[in-house]
Parts: C-alpha cells; structure tokens; sequence
C-alpha cells in the first residue's frame, strides 16, 4: 500500500508539471493540459470524497466558491439563452476554464509540490522568453509555431498573437521578479527573466494592452519597494516616467498609440469599425445598449453576438462577421450582456476574491498574486481575456499555481491563523 502511494503522489505530482509547462507551448498543448487537469482534478476529488477527506485549506478559499456561484448563474442562464444550444453551451464551457483554479489547488498538496509545480511552469516561461529574444536576433527558432509568424508584426511571437504574448510575459514577469529569492543562488537568472520580458513587451511586441499591462506590473514592484509613506507617489509617478521614457525610445510604441488615437477619432467623427480600435468601441457602445435591453438577467450565456446584431441592424454581418460565437473583446461588458448588471457585479467579485486571497499569503507570494491578478484586470477591459482560449487558460492556470503556493505553502498568514485557531480549541 505505502509504494502504491507514493507511485500516485509521483503521478499527479508529474501530471502538475505537465499542466504548468503546457500554458507555454502552443494550444494543442494547452487543450491537452486542460483536459488532463479535468480528468484527474475531478477524479482526485471524487477519491477524496469517497474516502471522506475533506480539504479544509481548499475549502477556506473564498475564491473558489465565489467562481462555483459564477459558474452556477451562467449554467442557470443557459435556460433563457436567447443562443442556439450549441453556442450557448460552447460558451459555458469556455467560461468553465475558472475550475482549472480550484482544481489545481486541490492537485497540489504541499509545499515542496507547489515548488515544483512553479520550477516547471517558470522553466516553461524562460524558454519563451528566450525563444522571442533570439527571433528577434534573426535566430532560427524551429518549435515557434504561430500561424501569423509572416507577418512583421509578428516576427518575435513564438506560439500565438503579440497580444496574447505581451499579457503572458507581463504576468511571468511578476512571478519570476516577486518569487525571485525562492531559489536564492539563481535569483538573478529570474530578476533577468523578469526585465527581459518586460523589454520584450514594451520594445519588441506591438500589443497596447500590453504596454498597459507591463506599466501595472513595474508601477507595482516599484510601490512595494517603497516605505509605505512614498507608495502613493509612486503609484502615480512611476507609470508616467515609464511610459514617457518608452514612448521617445521606441517608436514601434509610438505608432500603435498614435494609431489608436486616429482609429478613435475615425470612429468618432464616421462610426468607422474596420479598425481594431473602431471595432472595440463600436462593440462596446453595442454591449451596453444589449445591456440596458435586459440589465436584470441578461440575454443569456453565449448570446452576446446575437444580440449586438440584433441592435446593429443591416450591418450586422459586415461588422460583426456570420458567426455566432464572438465576444466584444472585453471582459466585463461579455458578462453584462450574457448575465445582466450582476455579471459585471460577479467579475468584480471574482478579481477582489483573488486578491484578498492573496492578502493572507507571505510577501512575495502576495504579491506576486496580486500582480498577476492586476494584469489579468487591465487585460479585461480590453479584451474577453478569461473567455478566450489560450490566454484565459495561461491566467487561471498561473493563478491556481500561485493559490496553491500561497495555501500549501505553509508559511502564510491563513496557515497561521488556522494553527492558532486549532490550538485555541484543543485548550
């Protein structure tokens, strides 16, 4: 019996790192990864469950429950739908992705499986990060797979979009820099992987969410390095020092701001939506108006394209593609549409749950928790950055590493808290 155990232990234990590496390969990979923390999340559960063992840590994560009320009222939702069946239940389960949270806490028991599980994930991100890097020197990179890898503005994305790439790097960058003392005789190596992601995005990718995620994360880790008493200074200052000094040294930031600036104003003056920028606003200004027709309850899970053309009239094709199955690139007026004011209400509550989460944790967990959460709300509002597939797995997948490292990691403020509990009711 002892060897069987620990021949599972080292199973799901490797079945983790799996699952941390896979959201830094290409999506076959990612859905691979997924599927397999599906599979043996829900049957470790269900063991457990079987053998009465409850996971009182899991159990303390306001997280997770608020995530089973959300996904409660989007599979509640689905009887008003105004989608067809498949769409509508297609768009649940893209919604679903926020159990890989849950249930790579549950996978992940202690904390030298929480180690291990982030050394596979950050070694996944360094060879990333260094794949982009040699792109950019003229390095052949053989795995780099991305189907737009012709297109110049695409020269130094390795798997997916310089959008999906920006937001990933930007997140991993946080990680390696905040957790960089783990491993104290390479905590160089991450605080190098922390900048060079980040000069990647602000230099190399043209992603705007991006600019606006890498600001967030080094606006943060400069406040944290600050006496509390000059933390509110730098909170306004450093993002307007950053952005300043990127914006003169590269003008690669410079014509996509400036472009951004020029599609607003075409939308404007002329409602042009051909542009990415005229397409966001023109699906935006839709979303609230489909928000409005129904704020109590929404129009349902997987309605949003149906009813945005519904509002857009004869248009509706030319603007919003034949289609059923898009999203207004951003997050929160997705959840308003499909679920009413209150699924906006529930996004919220869903980022504010993660962070006072993160609060309990030790220092360097907390914020790097935080930090990652941050970058995940900056890209919501630009982009259905949960909904989308690949990057909402690269976010939910490195949240619950970081969950779990903040739980099982036994040093937090909660573990604390539960031992003097526990100690205060044995006396």
């Amino acid at each position: 019996m002892p060897a069987l155990t620990s021949l599972t232990t080292r199973l799901r234990l490797a079945l983790v790192c799996f699952i941390a590496i896979s959201v830094s390969l290409p999506m076959a990979w990612i859905s691979l990864g997924k599927l397999v923390l599906f599979v043996s999340g829900l049957l470790y559960l269900g063991s457990r469950w079987l053998h009465n063992c409850d996971d009182h840590e899991l159990q303390s994560v306001r997280s997770v429950r608020v995530i089973l009320l959300i996904l409660a009222a989007f599979a509640v939702s689905l009887i008003w739908s105004g989608a067809a069946p498949g769409n509508a239940l297609l768009a649940f389960v893209k919604h679903s992705k926020l159990l890989e949270i849950a249930l790579l806490i549950s996978l992940i028991r202690n904390s030298r499986e929480t180690r291990t599980a982030l050394l596979a994930f950050l070694t996944g991100q360094a060879i990333l990060i260094a794949s982009s890097w040699a792109m950019a020197a003229g390095i052949p990179v053989p795995w780099a797979t991305s189907q737009w890898a012709t297109l110049p503005e695409m020269k130094t994305v390795v798997f997916s979009t310089y959008l999906d790439q920006s937001l990933i790097f930007c997140a991993s960058a946080a990680v390696f820099w905040h957790l960089r003392h783990y491993w104290s005789t390479t905590s160089w190596l991450a605080g190098s992987l922390a900048l060079a992601a980040l000069i990647n995005t602000l230099f190399l990718q043209e992603g705007r969410t991006g600019y606006l995620a890498a600001l967030t994360v080094i606006t943060l880790a400069v406040m944290w390095e600050l006496p509390r008493k000059l933390r509110l200074v730098a909170v306004v200052l450093t993002p307007i020092m950053v952005l300043a000094s990127v914006y003169v040294g590269s003008t690669k930031m410079q014509e996509r701001i400036d472009q951004a600036v020029h599609e607003s104003k075409n939308y404007s003056a002329r409602d042009a939506t051909s542009s990415s920028s005229g397409f966001r606003l023109n699906a935006w200004r839709r979303s609230v108006q489909a928000i409005m027709q129904s704020p109590i309850n929404g129009h349902g899970v997987g309605s949003w394209t149906l009813s945005v053309k519904k509002i857009e009239g004869a248009d509706a094709a030319k603007v919003f593609g034949e289609r059923l199955n898009s999203n207004p690139h951003q997050e929160y007026l997705l959840w308003g549409v499909e679920l009413g004011i209150g699924g906006i209400v529930l996004l919220l509550l869903l980022i504010a749950s993660l962070a006072r989460d993160a609060m309990a944790f030790e220092a360097p967990v907390k914020r790097a928790t935080l930090s990652v959460v941050a970058v995940m709300a900056v890209a919501c509002l630009f982009n259905s950055s949960l909904y989308d597939a690949l990057i909402g797995d690269f976010f939910c997948i490195t949240l619950g590493l970081l969950m779990a490292l903040g739980i099982r990691g036994g040093s937090s403020d909660r573990d604390k808290a539960m031992a003097r509990q526990t100690a205060k009711n044995s006396a």
